[in-house]
């Protein structure tokens, strides 16, 4: 019988990339998608059925138990993260309500293994490279939602016999990437010639390429790893030296206005994963 993984999210930034990879390995993955978006995966391959729904967070366990039936492995991507709104909006309850949800269902459907999605930021932010053992301490709504759905899955699934890892990702950019975000907005202004204006660039950053990243998450869908995984380069980069290298594919490093933009008070300015 042929193993099926079940993706959410599977449309987003991250999500197309996992989807592919799984293709490329021969994995037959299950998307969740909004009813009616099932034609944004058209051109998609190696895919089974698909599951709809009107809102994938507001599913009830026992919704989640009968979509369920015959999925080994769920891959949980999908979650709230509009750029400038997400960090500190209170659907990211929702999303810990639904994905809580998600895994009741799942546990009652015999699932084998669940792979959640976290971020670097649930993580204590000293300024050294972080760990798995890193203590945690989010400052965000997001960071924290993402925190306790870690704490809450990683200490029940295991007693009722469902495997689970929880992979954190750091900086990623790459294909698909929103306009909005750091290297799109650096590429469109280099591609057309115009100024674009920086902090001094002074922070340190674990940037990854998106792809990368899709590999390393089926990569932990496949094995055998438990608890958290830091989906990471490990490559401490400024962002002054990150933009430079993409300025010299342009050739234009006069268009780099460092300083053109107000530092991030907030901003840590260290943030680097370990393998």
């Amino acid at each position: 019988m042929t193993r099926q993984v079940l993706l959410t999210g599977a449309t987003g930034f991250v999500g197309r990339h996992v989807l592919r990879e799984l293709a490329r390995r021969g994995i037959v993955a299950c998307p969740v998608v909004r009813t009616g978006s099932e034609d944004r995966l058209a051109d998609a391959a190696g895919i089974g059925r698909i599951l709809s729904t009107d809102a994938l967070f507001s599913e009830s366990a026992e919704w989640w138990a009968q979509a369920l039936a015959g999925v080994d492995t769920i891959i949980h991507l999908a979650w709230y993260a509009e750029p400038g709104k997400y960090l500190t909006s209170p659907t990211n309850l929702d999303c810990l309500t639904g994905t809580l949800a998600m895994a009741k269902g799942a546990a009652a459907a015999g699932v084998r293994r669940i792979i959640g999605i976290g971020t670097c930021f649930e993580y204590e932010l000293t300024g050294h490279p972080l760990t798995t053992d890193t203590p945690l301490k989010p400052l965000t709504p997001y960071a924290g939602a993402k925190a306790a759905a870690f704490m809450a899955l990683s200490q029940w699934l295991p007693q009722v016999g469902v495997e689970f890892a929880w992979c954190r990702l750091f900086y990623l950019y790459g294909e698909g990437e929103d306009e909005r975000r750091f290297v799109p907005y650096l590429r469109n202004c280099l591609a057309a010639g115009q100024r674009a204006d920086l902090t001094q660039g002074h922070q340190v950053r674990d940037f990854l390429d998106v792809g990368e990243a899709a590999r390393m998450i089926v990569d932990t869908s496949v094995s055998t790893a438990q608890g958290a995984v830091n989906i990471c380069s490990g490559v401490p980069v400024t962002i002054r030296e990150f933009a430079e290298r993409i300025a010299d594919e342009h050739g234009r490093r006069d268009l780099l206005n460092f300083g053109g933009r107000a530092e991030n008070l907030v901003d840590p300015p260290f943030v680097v994963g370990v393998r």
